[in-house]
């Protein structure tokens, strides 16, 4: 880590050391793991992680979050809410992401006054706010959340280092954002949805994929993967075995995107997922002939 970047952390790690304990809003990937080691580091036993656990959050990412919560040795707590409950989330406007949000950090709050912290941080960092439309930051702002990445001045890639320097393996993990940004703009969010996009994403997952997204337009399943993989998306065993598993899983049609991988691909003027989480859950490279893989169920 250089000088400027080790700067920048020992800052934020200072003024989370100023206030009596936090409770971070922790998905597990690299913007809010590196709080949550600052936060330690900054406060021992009165930094605690926390989790909202929801239809839109992958099982696997759960899992994931509390593996990572572990390796920093922060105390990790797993609070539920549904976002369906709310009807503008549901509704799938301009805003879901800014519903989302507040459903989310409110329930954070909930989980800070049950253990008398006054604290809420977050891990958006400096390059979110200029990265197209953020209608999720707009909560963190009204909700009045610390967020100690952005307060510093550390960037995206500042942060990676930041988790390469306290050996953190979500350092190169690619973002993944929760699965209602799969549902383009307009289109209800619904439980029988989510669960086909997580479905399908296991499967990607399971076959070796790294970064991907599988769009759900009302039942037309659009796959993007990394242009690095496409080539093995275009494998023919991969094609026949995504098509016949996907329809298993309620699609009607299979696509495959040639322009691969966009984030906010589905949403409005290409809207930047928030709360970006991770795909690649092993952290290891695929390297494997593609062309000998086979596509188990």
């Amino acid at each position: 880590m250089n000088d400027d970047v080790a700067a920048k952390a020992a800052a934020a790690r200072e003024s989370l050391a100023e206030r009596d304990g936090v409770l971070v809003a922790f998905s597990g990937g690299v913007d809010s793991s590196v709080v949550a080691a600052l936060a330690r580091d900054a406060l021992g036993d009165d930094a605690v992680a926390c989790t909202a656990k929801s239809e839109t959050l992958p099982a696997e990412e759960l899992d994931d979050a509390t593996r990572v919560a572990d390796d920093i040795g922060i105390d990790h707590a797993v609070v539920e809410f549904s976002e369906l409950d709310d009807p503008n989330f549901v509704a799938n406007g301009d805003d879901r992401c800014y519903h989302c949000r507040t459903m989310r950090l409110s329930r954070m709050y909930e989980a800070a006054k049950e253990r008398d912290i006054g604290t809420v941080c977050d891990g958006t960092n400096a390059s979110d706010p200029g990265e197209g439309h953020r209608p999720g930051l707009q909560a963190v702002e009204e909700l009045d959340v610390v967020s100690p990445l952005l307060q510093a001045g550390i960037t995206k890639d500042e942060v990676r280092e930041i988790a390469d320097h306290y050996g953190l393996d979500v350092a190169d993990k690619p973002s993944m954002a929760c699965l209602s940004s799969r549902i383009p703009t307009g289109l209800e969010v619904t439980e029988e949805r989510l669960t086909r996009i997580e479905k399908a994403e296991r499967l990607l997952r399971t076959w070796g994929f790294s970064q991907f997204r599988v769009r759900d337009h009302d039942g037309l399943a659009r796959i993007e993967v990394g242009a690095d993989e496409l080539e093995t998306a275009l494998n023919p065993d991969f094609v026949a075995a995504a098509r016949d598993h996907m329809l298993d899983l309620g699609f009607d049609h299979v696509t495959l995107d040639l322009e691969g991988y966009s984030t906010g691909s589905v949403s409005p003027a290409g809207e930047a997922d928030d709360e970006e989480k991770s795909v690649n859950y092993d952290g290891e490279p695929v390297v494997e002939d593609v062309f000998a893989r086979e596509y188990p169920s």
